[in-house]
């Protein structure tokens, strides 16, 4: 699993060595579009261009530093440049009310990602390049790795400074050593220890400050005294062979917690470091950008569309919408945002209303495409060739967006319950390359492997996520490890009980053996919603489930060992709940139940 990660970590650092939106004011809005980005602001064409140009330049050493020729951005990014703080402040979150101070903010989805910048500040990069990277980083690397690297190597690359002759990598600014000094560090075992879900990773505060600033600090100090070797090495040990922070230093640093400590406090103390300066990739395009004005409306819909996918402005952005939906009822960008917000809210027949419209005003937009086949998903459905046009919609989003894993894995489900495996599992895979680190997709395609009853290939996948530094996901996997375990010791138990004999009342002997089972049935999918559950019969259960407008009822022979994803167990209280089965077919409208996924 860390192979990859030697190979990637090598590459990168051999190359190295070498509020309600107004638009009645009187500025007006353009669209820049390059080669891989499209920027909106109300700054100006030539600030449009220079914020186009930044991207650029930032993918293209990236590119370079991974020699890739290829870096995918496997969510869609829109990038709005606001003229002033007042204009920016519409987007900015907020806390007890009031607009966060921020110079730019990136705000991400699984449908669609957004960097927003304040262009009167000095410099509004720093904290949109280092999402940013992260999300470069998704589009690269294959395995999440702990908090403190994520977050100290995406330090390390915001600090990028590229001109049309030179490439600066590897600074590190002043503030970065006022945080560690004043606020002082935590242990080095403590900081490898933060996970994502933890307090110190998700709460503002100092000691947040000082993990990022820290994190940063570790990981100029491997770089610096070229230990990248060693820290592909820590990795394993940690990982794949389940040490303990403190010996996986040891074994990988060859000194202790301790003394490693001590080191990172001298190379802070000393205040000197190495960054590396490369020419600017020559392949960088910055003549062939289109520059396109926008109305007004075009201009609302675009920050109606971050408020929409914003936590704290989702029902202002329904307003927007509205807003300009009445001067302008065919503007495709406002009736497609009108479709996502109906469609959160499971309000499907008003989000498909929208999504036709949307789709007749632009039916080239992927992400109307998209959005129509999860309102199908969603929707369950009444008849199965309905099927076909979920996977004709898909089909459509991913040819317009080839570079979409949602709607990649999206299709995979709609294949998937069609019974086309092996095109699902294509689909699957194609999104797993897109987007690597998408945990859900793992265990998305080993689920598709226990439908094809390719055991062993779906517990490959389980035990690999159960060695993933996010503890939520590792008990998850090993969870699913467990059940197929116990699942397939029961069977061989059952195969290997002597026969049963049944004794006739008349002329049956005692001696005559009831005759061999057949041979099992193949394993089949079924999704629907569960209607009722029967627990009478305990420890088995019986699930009455609606689909393709069928009742099925399905036998659950043990439910305290039934393989159950998606919920902590099986639950006798499940009512009108989402649900996929993988399952034995044993008469009409009835089977055995070999796994449930609750969505």
């Amino acid at each position: 699993m860390y192979r990859h990660l030697l190979r990637v970590l090598l590459i990168v650092f051999g190359v190295l060595a070498l509020t309600r939106f107004s638009y009645s004011g009187d500025a007006s809005w353009v669209e820049v579009t390059s080669p891989h980005f499209s920027v909106v602001t109300d700054a100006g064409e030539k600030r449009g261009r220079e914020v186009a140009i930044r991207f650029e330049q930032m993918r293209a050493v990236y590119a370079n530093l991974l020699t890739k020729s290829n870096v995918n951005l496997p969510i869609p990014l829109q990038i709005v440049a606001f003229r002033n703080t007042k204009e920016f402040r519409q987007v900015a979150p907020l806390w007890n009310g009031k607009p966060v101070q921020l110079a730019g903010l990136f705000q991400g989805g699984n449908d669609r990602c957004f960097i927003m910048l304040d262009m009167s500040t000095e410099d509004p990069w720093k904290v949109v390049f280092h999402e940013y990277a992260h999300q470069l980083m998704n589009g690269t690397l294959s395995t999440q790795l702990d908090a403190w690297f994520e977050e100290g190597f995406a330090e390390y690359f915001s600090s990028i400074e590229v001109d049309s002759h030179q490439a600066r990598v590897g600074k590190i600014p002043d503030q970065t050593y006022d945080i560690v000094r004043q606020e002082g560090m935590m242990k080095v075992p403590d900081l490898f220890r933060v996970q994502q879900n933890s307090s110190t990773y998700n709460e503002s505060g100092n000691r947040r400050t000082v993990f990022y600033a820290e994190s940063s600090m570790v990981v100029h100090y491997i770089y610096d005294n070229n230990l990248m070797l060693k820290l592909a090495a820590y990795f394993d040990a940690r990982y794949s062979k389940g040490a303990s922070v403190e010996d996986a230093i040891q074994q990988a640093f060859g000194m202790s917690a301790a003394n490693f400590d001590k080191a990172i406090r001298s190379y802070v103390s000393a205040g000197q470091y190495r960054y590396y300066a490369m020419k600017t990739p020559p392949d960088i395009e910055t003549t062939v950008y289109i520059t396109r004005s926008l109305a007004s409306t075009d201009a609302a819909a675009a920050i109606a569309d971050i408020h929409a996918h914003s936590r704290d402005y989702r029902d202002q952005a329904v307003t927007e919408f509205e807003e300009v939906l009445k001067s302008d009822p065919n503007n495709a960008a406002a009736c497609r945002g009108m479709g996502f917000v109906y469609l959160q809210r499971r309000d499907l027949d008003k989000a498909r209303e929208y999504f036709q419209r949307a789709a007749k005003a632009d039916p080239k937009d992927p992400r109307v495409h998209y959005y129509a086949g999860m309102l199908m998903n969603f929707k369950g459905f009444s008849n199965p060739s309905d099927m076909g046009a979920v996977v004709d919609e898909l089909k459509t989003a991913v040819s317009l967006d080839p570079s979409f894993a949602d709607a990649y894995i999206q299709l995979a489900y709609a294949q998937r319950i069609t019974g086309d495996i092996p095109g699902a599992l294509a689909s699957a895979k194609k999104a797993i390359g897109l987007n690597p680190r998408n945990v859900s997709y793992y265990f998305i395609v080993a689920e598709m492997y226990l439908q094809q009853n390719k055991v062993e290939d779906a517990l490959g996948i389980y035990r690999a996520l159960a060695k993933s530094s996010d503890q939520v996901i590792a008990a998850r996997a090993s969870a699913s490890v467990s059940q197929i375990e116990q699942m397939q010791t029961a069977m061989k138990e059952a195969a290997n009980r002597p026969p049963v004999t049944i004794a006739s009342a008349t002329e049956a002997s005692p001696a005559e053996a009831v005759p061999a089972a057949p041979p099992a049935s193949p394993v089949k999918f079924l999704k629907g919603s569960i209607v009722n559950v029967d627990c009478s019969a305990t420890p088995g259960a019986a699930l009455t489930i609606a689909s393709l407008g069928k009742t099925w009822t399905m036998q659950v022979r043990d439910t305290h060992h039934v393989l159950v994803m998606g919920a902590d167990g099986f639950s006798c209280q499940w009512s009108k709940q989402k649900v996929a089965l993988n399952y034995r077919e044993t008469g009409e409208g009835t089977g055995t139940v070999v796994s449930i996924e609750i969505q």
